[in-house]
């Protein structure tokens, strides 16, 4: 197929742009090129068209010839989120809209990539199925859940192609810094504090990339129009237990580790109910322990590629996000 992959520059599209180009498939990726959108991320020869899902002419441009859309491109930063709201309801709502009434006027299919988070917090325990109530915490995973909102809506109003995939805690190689795995991974590596919100009890369910990139893969040829998918990796750690093995892959001092101030609305617990996607065939095939030791490596051997990142607008945004906190840190 001919497929557009929207958001491709980023972290977990890139990879997905990656696997389709092994698959045989000829691929074109629209991106914005905001702070996370990185072309050093792509293959040199992949076709990259510079533009916003949110313009109906951009996806228009880009989408030309194409069977199949699978959107990446979003505002995915819950930090981000509570210091600025504005762009996250323009990318995520909006954005899919404009996608979906390009599928009303061409019948191609669309993969909705979306979040656990829509779910949010489920710390009185059980996993979440694709059923299940959206009760979205912050404005990133309210604007997700706006977006995942019109899927099935339009599947059903206008009989579109469009399908739905709920991804769990994603991590690996060339994660945007500001994520807590690269955030910790590259604090540890270069001797600087490690900020762990509230007391680090938080449990997420950690998915290796290449696993999240399968599982979107199986969807997109095998996926019912207006269904939804969820992708999890069944590993479930307390952050605080990711910190310290992080610590110790980075040798770096446990010192280093802060407790700070929490965020606001911070769920305690995500968890996805998987057996839908794993009755298509599709189970994930890292553990988190190789995993999270193979994306350490991969920070340690790549300066290169992060160290100009976490300058400039990274930097600005650390500052503004961990400054205080830090200064009102304790040791763990």
């Amino acid at each position: 197929m001919r497929i557009l992959v929207t958001g491709g520059a980023g972290f977990i599209g890139s990879h997905f742009v990656k696997r389709m180009l092994r698959s045989g498939h000829d691929v074109v990726v629209l991106d914005k090129l905001t702070y996370s959108g990185n072309r050093a991320n792509l293959p040199a020869d992949v076709e990259l068209q510079h533009g916003d899902i949110a313009q109906p002419d951009d996806v228009a441009r880009a989408a030309a010839g194409c069977e199949a859309i699978v959107n990446f491109a979003a505002e995915t930063h819950v930090d981000r989120s509570i210091l600025s709201a504005e762009d996250f309801g323009r990318t995520e709502f909006r954005g899919t809209q404009v996608l979906l009434e390009h599928l009303r006027a061409t019948g191609i299919r669309l993969v909705q990539v979306s979040t656990d988070e829509v779910y949010g917090d489920l710390e009185a325990g059980g996993s979440s199925t694709e059923t299940d109530a959206l009760h979205p915490s912050s404005p990133y995973s309210a604007a997700k859940s706006a977006g995942d909102l019109l899927v099935p809506a339009y599947a059903r109003t206008f009989d579109v192609n469009a399908s739905i995939t709920r991804g769990s805690n994603t991590y690996g190689p060339n994660q945007y810094p500001e994520k807590f795995i690269p955030l910790f991974a590259t604090n540890a590596l270069d001797g600087e504090p490690l900020p762990l919100y509230g007391d680090g009890r938080q449990i997420r369910d950690w998915l290796f990339v290449e696993d999240h990139c399968a599982g979107i893969e199986l969807v997109l040829h095998e996926g019912g129009p207006g269904a939804i998918y969820n992708v999890g990796g069944g590993d479930e750690h307390e952050n605080i237990d990711v910190a310290g093995r992080i610590i110790e892959l980075a040798g770096a001092d446990r010192s280093l580790l802060r407790r700070v101030p929490d965020r606001p609305g911070h769920d305690r617990r995500y968890s996805l109910d998987t057996s839908k996607l794993q009755s298509l065939g599709w189970s994930p095939k890292k553990s988190f322990e190789d995993g999270l030791r193979e994306t350490v490596e991969w920070y340690r051997d790549n300066r290169t590629w992060w160290e100009p990142i976490k300058s400039g607008e990274y930097r600005e945004y650390y500052e503004r996000q961990y400054a205080a906190r830090l200064a009102d840190s304790t040791a763990v």
